[in-house]
């Protein structure tokens, strides 16, 4: 497991046109691993922005991020690709499952690039969703499933190629209380298995958690406290 670190860390939207905006001023943080770490903050806070640079979905603007000490920020973009793939798993907001494919298809999906052979990869994924009660809707369409069930898929679909780090952002955004706990505790499982999380929320169900080793509060891009 590896640290990851930012150093001056700024992103820019819209750089030099007249509707510029910074959206992240310099942050400097470092993640351990095998901790839960929490960015936490108001709408437009910039804690999306940061979670997407962290996991390698966008660049920034200027500064530094590395994990293990090698730079992600100034990497091409065919090895940025690979480095989400190997290194991290996403779970989105909305879940962003593809309906008209089945539970099973949602979580092989992302392995399809890294995966040796397809029946490994499928007995992979019905392992995960035996783990996560989840084996007997394999064969069921998403659109099908309960608040529950299709965040749990999620979380199948973001561990299938086994990533060290787990990125969320604002995973119970759209859910209740109770699947909101639930998802903690699954949250936990991970966490046990030594997993690193990185998560975005405004929601106490999250941020007051026994999970959570660690909360970062984020205002207009900028960290408030570490």
């Amino acid at each position: 497991m590896q640290t990851i670190k930012l150093e001056q860390v700024k992103k820019i939207f819209h750089q030099g046109r007249p509707n510029e905006f910074c959206a992240i001023h310099g942050i400097d943080l470092t993640i351990e691993p095998h901790y839960t770490t929490v960015l936490k903050g108001p709408s437009g806070s910039g804690k999306t922005t940061l979670l997407s640079m962290i996991g390698c979905l966008s660049r920034p603007t200027s500064g530094r991020i590395t994990i293990g000490g090698d730079m992600l920020s100034g990497l091409p973009e065919r090895f940025m690709t690979e480095i989400r793939r190997k290194t991290f798993g996403f779970i989105f907001k909305q879940f962003n499952l593809i309906k008209g494919l089945t539970v099973l298809e949602n979580v092989m999906l992302p392995a399809y690039p890294l995966a040796p052979n397809h029946a490994a990869l499928k007995q992979h994924a019905l392992q995960l969703l035996d783990q996560f009660g989840l084996v007997s809707k394999a064969t069921l369409n998403v659109e099908f499933l309960s608040g529950g069930e299709a965040q749990r898929t999620a979380i199948c679909r973001a561990m299938i190629n086994d990533p060290e780090i787990l990125i969320a952002d604002e995973p119970t955004a759209n859910l209740d209380t109770k699947l909101s706990r639930e998802f903690m505790a699954l949250i936990q499982q991970l966490v046990d298995q030594g997993t690193t999380v990185i998560l975005t929320s405004h929601d106490p169900e999250v941020y007051e958690s026994p999970v959570i080793d660690r909360v970062v509060e984020m205002r207009d891009g900028l960290l408030e406290s570490l």
